[in-house]
């Protein structure tokens, strides 16, 4: 099970409670569009592509900033918590989520993580908060369900996923630049995450 109900509508109070709630995804614009340029250039050689732009899964996409700040990018969203946007996706070469996992309910969180392996073609661009939130559920449950130390949540996409590149920003939150396990090595290579991250 990837949410129950009652924590979708709790998610979905907050959405609608806090305008800056579910906005995060546009901070990472200038990355995610490099990702994507990076990754056309090392696709660009599978000829059974015919010339098919990247395509990319904002899963978690909240109130959609990602999309909305790279117009010209192929960007579909998946939120479970937002109505319009619960239909479960089909795979995307690049996936990002990003102010995510830690929002995941603890029973919860492996299905998710397994998930994201289901949808992640080649390559995923992760941030997940190591530090409480400043925002609260209607529960009074702080917003960050899930507070782990970053070897914690590492052990966590170890498992599923190769680790290209990883950026501990402060000790409050990790980025993580993901290659499905089954995808060629030399996708994303020397691709210099740090250089995104403010």
């Amino acid at each position: 099970m990837l949410i129950t109900s009652d924590y979708a509508q709790l998610n979905r109070q907050l959405h609608e409670a806090r305008p800056d709630y579910g906005t995060s995804g546009r901070q990472w614009a200038e990355l995610v569009a490099a990702l994507a340029s990076a990754m056309a250039s090392e696709l660009a050689c599978d000829t059974a592509r015919n010339n098919r732009a990247i395509d990319i899964l904002d899963y978690g996409c909240g109130k959609q900033t990602l999309a909305a700040t790279l117009p010209n990018l192929d960007i579909r969203g998946y939120d479970p918590a937002m109505p319009d946007m619960q239909t479960p996706p089909e795979p995307a070469d690049l996936v990002v989520c990003t102010d995510v996992l830690e929002h995941v309910e603890a029973d919860c969180i492996d299905d998710v993580m397994e998930d994201l392996c289901r949808v992640t073609r080649h390559a995923a661009f992760v941030t997940v908060a190591t530090r409480p939130a400043h925002k609260t559920l209607a529960d009074g449950r702080n917003a960050h369900l899930i507070v782990e130390n970053l070897h914690w949540w590492r052990d966590k996409f170890v498992q599923r996923f190769d680790i290209v590149a990883g950026h501990d920003a402060a000790g409050t939150e990790l980025a993580l630049l993901l290659r499905a396990v089954h995808a060629d090595d030399s996708l994303l290579r020397g691709f210099d995450l740090v250089t995104f991250i403010r």
